[in-house]
């Protein structure tokens, strides 16, 4: 793999991103009990960690770090063979850097602030000029570039990305009060009333997690912060309120630096972390003009792909046709006579005869076994489904069975196949 020919931005190149990839994921319940949320599967072929890092490759920054923490090794395997194309020799970096007691033989990443804390001596020696603070676990395409010239052109001490939102669904996140020229005037954490936008009081300006900042500024900012015993060492919770209160603060808002293709028509920026958001997120995919546009050959997103046969759909008689429809369907997966319909079936998938699919989420390497009729369903990494099962059909025996939830999607593992009786 090699580095996409984008334009790049003369401020992009001057800057550090800085993912934060240590989440687990709660939400997401037996999803994340092997794998960080930035680590989890989606779309067919990519991880969600890989949007926020292609957005800082098309943007034309060439220097990244990623800090892990919770159940970071399929993470760091990805990031190894996925993200191994940046090179020293053209002033470009990739480091991945755990929680490894930098700091104190003891002392484990405390907060976001902390994870850049701990590695301030490795970002030194790069030398960047401006940090870009991304979490990892979002779902959206966007030009830093565009959030970078911003804060450079507002003189700005931290520059916050911000979703507008109505204003009543604001409550449960980090909100933006700002006055009419987007500077910040308080920032509050999950509000019961949000404050307004001026000029459109029914949105409100939610915060991304996206922060860009001066970095000696941000390095000033976080050695305060670690000689504060009272600090949660957050960048929600305690660096931005500082800043707002004792510095200049500015919102950008994510409807200017949104990349779109032209089939794109909204904003899209998604945070799948329930297993409902995430299994909607996916299906969307196999819509004919899906939200989200990953064939955007302008804007690629970038991931480890594996060396894999096609995809391969066989048997076509009047008891049994191998078919996809309204489907994705990734390299070595196999449709062998079963019928597989709005899902999205990931690398090196089987689907036996007779199989029945329907709105189902199926991770790598899954085999569905025959006579399987499986609907509304996500279905975790190397689970072999067997013969006969039925799922989405009954709404009482799969919640005994499986994680299901609100919505009625349903969640299937590997061990909770395993307690069903034989």
């Amino acid at each position: 793999m090699t580095a996409p020919h984008h334009r790049s931005g003369t401020i992009a190149r001057t800057a550090m991103a800085y993912v934060l990839a240590g989440g687990r994921g709660s939400r997401l319940f037996e999803l994340t009990d092997r794998r960080a949320k930035p680590a989890v599967y989606f779309g067919g072929k990519t991880r969600i960690i890989d949007f926020a890092l292609s957005n800082a490759l098309n943007s034309g920054i060439r220097r990244i770090g990623v800090a892990t923490q919770y159940k970071a090794h399929s993470l760091i395997r990805h990031l190894q063979r996925g993200w191994n194309f940046l090179r020293p020799e053209r002033n470009e970096s990739f480091d991945i850097l755990p929680a490894s007691q930098r700091v104190s033989e003891t002392q484990w990443y405390d907060g976001t602030a902390d994870a850049v804390f701990q590695n301030i001596d490795i970002i030194e020696a790069y030398g960047p000029e401006y940090m870009v603070i991304l979490a990892g676990d979002h779902i959206y395409k966007m030009d830093y570039e565009l959030m970078l010239q911003q804060h450079v052109d507002q003189d700005a001490d931290v520059t916050v990305g911000c979703l507008e939102v109505p204003r009543m669904d604001a409550s449960g996140f980090g909100v933006m009060h700002v006055d009419a020229s987007d500077r910040i005037v308080s920032f509050l954490e999950k509000p019961a009333d949000p404050p307004g936008i001026p000029g459109n009081e029914q949105m409100a300006l939610a915060s991304m997690g996206i922060y860009v900042f001066k970095t000696n500024f941000l390095f000033e900012l976080l050695r305060r912060d670690a000689a504060d015993p009272t600090s949660s060492r957050d960048f929600g919770k305690d660096i931005i309120p500082y800043v707002v209160e004792h510095g200049k603060a500015v919102a950008h808002r994510f409807s200017t630096s949104c990349v779109k293709a032209d089939t794109e028509s909204e904003a899209y920026w998604r945070d799948a972390g329930t297993i409902d958001a995430y299994w909607e997120a996916n299906v969307d995919l196999t819509s004919v003009v899906p939200s989200l546009d990953l064939y955007d050959h302008n804007w690629p997103i970038w991931t480890y792909s594996e060396i894999t046969a096609a995809a391969k759909f066989v048997h076509f008689d009047e008891t049994r046709r191998g078919m996809a429809l309204n489907s994705l369907v990734a390299g070595g997966c196999i449709v062998s006579g079963a019928q597989v319909h709005d899902s999205l079936l990931f690398t090196g998938v089987k689907v036996h005869s007779y199989a029945h699919l329907v709105g189902a989420v199926v991770q790598p390497y899954v085999d569905i076994g025959r006579g399987a009729r499986l609907r509304n369903v996500v279905i975790d990494r190397g689970v072999v489904i067997p013969a006969g099962l039925v799922v989405g059909e009954d709404a009482a025996l799969d919640a005994l069975r499986f994680r299901r939830s609100e919505k009625g999607r349903v969640l299937i593992t590997q061990p909770m196949l395993d307690k069903l009786p034989q």
